[in-house]
């Protein structure tokens, strides 16, 4: 990226400790290691299999759960460490979240334009005209009638309540948003009215999105660059036009492999067999190899490294310049 990046994140981990049951001294390393940065006015899809700690990541990022080790710098200012809690609370109103669940994410007996209000009645006092004013533009900026304000969240469908989600996070003007599966709960043709509402919002305000996904096609149509992550590792990142049309790791070759899409004569490559590895019990080499159908012996006894393939590209695989990719093709997004 060419413009100074507003989210840093540096090797980024995660542990939580287990009851008796797991063993006296078990720990899952949720997140293990993992770098990355966001420009402003940029959408960096992060993707994986469920309980590949793409969640975990999001919430240590907006404060809810703190690193066991690593860094994490929004707008210039760690909120690790020390003096993180105080950094954190420095840069909150540029920093906003958007569930999964939009209607569990709002309070029943509260009506939407209280919801979306709240934000700015938690930062200070607002005027009552002037939030008002506030809450009609918010509305109109989700494509939502101003006069919806009055109505409870069991009124309306669940675009509609994601919608209101979008407004409320848009409340204080920020600069960053994580979106955490922020379209999952929809049906498609609602999936695609949410992300081109998103692309729209970042176009007129130049937001930053971390965007969380496991649906491959979203993640593409929303992103600049993609991470891809396995057992609580980025195994790949980049931009997403050459990741999508030839994917250098086996893990991103298979996500890709996947997704359905009938095309005659596309070269198939081995599966990848068995569920995702137990973070209890990672291998001493790659966390792919009992599953990888390229591993060879050192990848059971050498870790690799995120190392840079291509300016901007980077891949954790020892093989990668030997794997041939799962689709070649262009690389038009």
């Amino acid at each position: 990226m060419t413009a100074e990046p507003i989210v840093q994140v540096s090797r980024l981990t995660r542990d939580f400790k287990l009851g008796r049951a797991a063993g006296r001294h078990a720990v899952l390393r949720a997140v293990d290691d993992v770098n990355f940065d966001i420009g402003r006015g940029e959408t960096l899809g992060l993707v994986g299999e469920s309980g590949s700690g793409k969640s975990t990541i999001g919430r240590m990022m907006i404060g809810l759960l703190a690193p066991s080790q690593g860094d994490i710098r929004l707008f210039g200012k760690s909120i690790t460490g020390g003096q993180g809690r105080a950094n954190l609370a420095a840069v909150r109103r540029r920093l906003q979240f958007v569930f999964q669940d939009p209607y569990s994410s709002l309070n029943p007996r509260m009506r939407v334009g209280d919801a979306v209000a709240e934000p700015m009645d938690i930062a200070g006092r607002t005027p009552p005209r002037e939030r008002q004013e506030r809450i009609a533009q918010l509305f109109e900026m989700v494509g939502l009638p101003p006069a919806f304000a009055t109505r409870f969240p069991h009124e309306f469908s669940g675009g509609q309540r994601q919608r209101i989600v979008i407004a409320r996070a848009l409340a204080l003007n920020p600069d960053f948003v994580v979106c955490d599966e922020a379209v999952a709960s929809l049906d498609v043709s609602m999936q695609a009215q949410i992300v081109n509402l998103l692309m729209d919002l970042q176009d007129r305000l130049g937001l930053s999105y971390l965007f969380i996904a496991h649906d491959l096609a979203i993640v593409k149509a929303i992103s600049h660059r993609v991470a891809v992550l396995y057992a609580g590792e980025v195994v790949e990142i980049g931009d997403k036009r050459r990741l999508y049309a030839a994917p250098r790791h086996p893990y991103t070759q298979a996500l890709l492999q996947a997704v359905p899409r009938p095309v005659v004569g596309r070269v198939r490559t081995p599966p990848i067999k068995g569920e995702l590895l137990s973070v209890l019990n990672r291998p001493q080499g790659c966390s792919l190899s009992p599953r990888c159908p390229h591993a060879a012996e050192r990848c059971r006894a050498e870790k690799p490294r995120l190392r840079e393939v291509e300016p901007g590209w980077q891949v954790a695989c020892h093989f990668h310049e030997s794997i041939r990719p799962a689709q070649p093709g262009s690389s038009s997004s």
